[in-house]
């Protein structure tokens, strides 16, 4: 097997194969180094965070239904405000505030949502109409009776977070093979022992995909559906429309289906609840159409009304890898030992990737997720019946 570098001594063996180089492959990688998990090597078929994690919109929120998500956002939020401490690089992580506004019948749900993220721990609070106008003199928040509002929350970026965390990770010891395809796997008498690419085989007992979209193909050519649907995504970003203020909160909005941001202090990033199915990873529109632009824009600023100003500057698509309850598998493949699957993330991914990596590295390294219980996004509950549904889940979620 041969890297990208062109050095011929790529291994043969590893005691941890990790496919993808993204967010989380990267993040699961620098965790099990920690661990002193044996020889680990990751494999990836283009280069770090050049998949779903380049073109992430990197939002950091706590705002969730599941507990378990606000355990892991809470964790990984710990991680991006101290990553130097935890990675050793400077962090391009941008702390703006960030404001979850919910449709009016929903409030309800809104209250015990933040009351619940507020007992794990979180510092969010319920801001009344008044106080979001105060808060955010741009925004149209007529029918907006109360919102969330993090204070510590923001947004960063896809490929430097999964570049920092796979730079680490090196420098601890992993493997990085790059331009490398994963073409199956190697299952012999119920246990995983290794994986094929385009490059020879390489034997392991434990392999860990974190292919995002590319999941679903390489687990059904060894007998497993995993039900992952590939999502064809748009954003605009924009420049700032003159007279409006840089810099302000993200938002996640109901009313108007849209999530937007500030992107540095001169532009701004919106985005689309809904995406279109199905798509193909592999072949998807690498521009994003002037009609589709329009849409999400003229929705944004509904809720945004300085937004109608603003020059479009460019558009980025991207793909979402999408499960029926939009939350991630995570765990061992039933049937066959030492596989593990980190996939499905619905577009949730980024902000809880710090975190995804330390629970999986927990999962192969102690047997279980310690630091959060991740048992509920085990890849087998939609066979037993069991998808994940919070207790005052939005209907959007």
């Amino acid at each position: 097997m041969t890297s990208a570098n062109g050095n011929s001594n790529s291994p043969k063996t590893a005691d941890v194969v990790i496919l993808g180089a993204g967010v989380m492959g990267a993040s699961i990688a620098f965790h099990l180094a920690r661990r002193k998990a044996g020889k680990i090597v990751v494999i990836e078929k283009d280069h770090v965070g050049r998949g779903a994690s380049g073109r992430s919109s990197a939002l950091i929120r706590m705002h969730y239904s599941f507990p378990p998500e606000v355990q892991l956002a809470l964790i990984s939020l710990q991680m991006f405000q101290n990553w130097r401490e935890v990675v050793g690089q400077p962090g391009d992580f941008h702390k703006t505030g960030f404001v979850r506004i919910v449709h009016p019948h929903e409030t309800g749900r809104l209250k015990r949502n933040v009351e619940m993220q507020r007992l794990f721990g979180a510092r969010v609070e319920l801001v009344e109409r008044a106080q979001l106008h105060e808060l955010e003199p741009d925004w149209k928040v007529d029918e907006v009776e109360l919102a969330a509002y993090e204070p510590d929350s923001g947004y960063g970026d896809g490929a430097a977070v999964a570049g920092d965390f796979l730079g680490a990770a090196r420098d601890l010891g992993v493997h990085y093979l790059s331009r490398t395809q994963a073409t199956g796997f190697m299952v012999e008498a119920g246990r995983v022992r290794g994986v094929m690419t385009d490059h020879g085989t390489l034997t392991a007992p434990v392999v860990i995909s974190a292919t995002g979209p590319w999941t679903r193909p390489l687990f059904a050519a060894a007998g497993y559906e995993l039900p992952i649907e590939c999502e064809f995504h748009q954003v605009a970003i924009l420049r700032n429309a003159g007279g409006t203020r840089g810099g302000g909160c993200a938002c996640i909005d109901s009313v108007s289906a849209t999530y937007f941001r500030s992107d540095a202090h001169d532009k701004f990033l919106v985005g689309d609840f809904y995406g279109k199915r199905p798509v193909d990873p592999d072949d998807f529109p690498q521009r994003a159409s002037d009609e589709s632009l329009e849409e999400i824009i003229e929705r944004a600023c509904r809720r945004i009304p300085k937004l109608a100003g603003a020059e479009v500057m460019r558009g980025v698509t991207g793909v979402y890898d999408m499960t029926p309850d939009s939350r991630p598998l995570l765990g061992e493949i039933p049937g066959i030992a030492g596989l593990y699957v980190c996939a499905g993330f619905s577009g949730m991914g980024f902000k809880i990737s710090p975190a995804i990596g330390l629970v999986m590295s927990e999962l192969v390294v102690d047997g279980r997720g310690k630091t959060v219980d991740i048992q509920a996004f085990r890849p087998d509950r939609f066979s037993q019946g069991q998808p994940i549904q919070a207790e005052y889940e939005y209907i959007d979620d």
